[in-house]
C-alpha cells in the first residue's frame, strides 16, 4: 500500500475506535453483566457489543475479518488484506476496572500488519501507527525509547503470568518489571516510547496482538517470535508460541534476557 492509501486506512481505524469509545462510555456509566465463556476467561455485552459494531465499521470491499468474538470465517485466507480485532483485550481489567484494557483494531496485508489502533477509552489514551507514517500518541507523533541497555529500563509484564510466576527468572534483573493487563495496551506503550520493552513466552491469539504489532512496526521498532522467526497474521491457526517487541537497540540484550535457562548443574 502507498502512504496515502496508508493514511486513509488510518484514519478509518481512527473513526472507528472513536464509535468504539461512544459505545464502552454508555457499559462504563451505565454497568453490564459479566458471564464466562470459560473459567478465568470474562466476557461482557460490551465485548459483543463493540465487536458487532466494529464488524460492520471496518471491513471495506474485498477485505477479510478476524475477531475474538466472531465465529472465524476461513475466507478470510483468500484474502490479501485483512482485519484483525480484539474488540477488548483485557476483558478481567476492564470487569474489575483497572485501566489496563483496550480495543485493538489491526489492519494485515498480505500477512504483515501494516496498520494499526489502539484505544484504552478508561485512561483516554490513543495510539495510531502505520507503515511508513510513524505512531500517534494522543494526536501527536511519539518516538520508541532509545536505550542501548537493559540496565534501568521498563518492561511491561502480563499481570497473569507473573501472578502465575512465570517472570520469577526476570524479578532479579537490572530492570524494572511492570504487571499490566492488555497485551496490546501494552505494545502500544511500547511503540509510543512509554516503556522500552515487552514480551509473553507463552501462545497468544493473532487478534490479542496484531494491533501492537501494526503500532511497534510502524515506530521502527523490533517484533518476533520467543524463538527469533518473524510475525506473520492470517494463518490458519491462530495461536502464535507468544512475542517479543522492543526498540532496535535493544536487540542483542532482549534475546539474551529472553534464552531459556541451562539445565541446572
Amino acid at each position: 500500500m502507498t502512504a496515502n492509501l496508508h493514511q486513509e486506512t488510518l484514519d478509518h481505524i481512527h473513526q472507528a475506535l472513536e464509535g468504539a469509545r461512544e459505545i464502552l462510555s454508555r457499559f462504563l456509566s451505565e454497568g453490564f453483566e459479566v458471564r464466562y465463556k470459560a473459567e478465568d476467561n470474562p466476557v461482557t455485552a460490551a465485548d459483543h457489543a463493540v465487536n458487532d459494531y466494529l464488524r460492520k465499521a471496518l471491513p471495506r470491499d474485498g477485505e477479510g475479518w478476524l475477531s475474538e468474538e466472531t465465529t472465524d470465517d476461513l475466507s478470510r485466507l483468500d484474502k490479501r488484506r485483512v482485519w484483525v480485532v480484539d474488540p477488548l483485550d483485557g476483558t478481567k481489567e476492564f470487569v474489575a476496572r483497572i485501566p489496563e484494557w483496550a480495543v485493538s483494531i489491526g489492519y494485515v496485508e498480505d500477512g504483515q500488519a501494516v496498520a494499526g489502533g489502539i484505544l484504552n477509552p478508561q485512561t483516554d489514551e490513543l495510539f495510531l501507527g502505520a507503515a511508513g507514517l510513524g505512531v500517534i500518541y494522543n494526536g501527536k507523533p511519539a518516538k520508541m525509547s532509545e536505550r542501548t541497555t537493559l540496565d534501568g529500563a521498563l518492561v511491561l509484564a502480563s499481570r497473569s503470568e507473573v501472578g502465575r510466576g512465570e517472570w520469577d527468572r526476570f524479578q532479579k534483573a537490572a530492570y524494572t518489571v511492570q504487571a499490566m493487563g492488555s497485551v496490546a495496551f501494552k505494545l502500544a506503550r511500547v511503540s509510543a516510547g512509554l516503556a522500552d520493552a515487552t514480551w509473553t513466552l507463552v501462545p497468544k491469539n493473532e487478534w490479542d496482538v496484531a494491533g501492537g504489532v501494526a503500532l511497534v512496526l510502524a515506530a521502527g521498532g523490533k517484533v518476533y517470535f520467543p524463538d527469533g522467526a518473524p510475525v506473520s497474521f492470517n494463518n490458519r491457526r491462530t495461536l502464535l508460541s507468544g512475542l517479543v517487541a522492543h526498540s532496535p537497540a535493544l536487540l542483542d540484550p532482549v534475546r539474551k534476557e529472553i534464552r531459556p535457562p541451562g539445565p541446572a548443574s
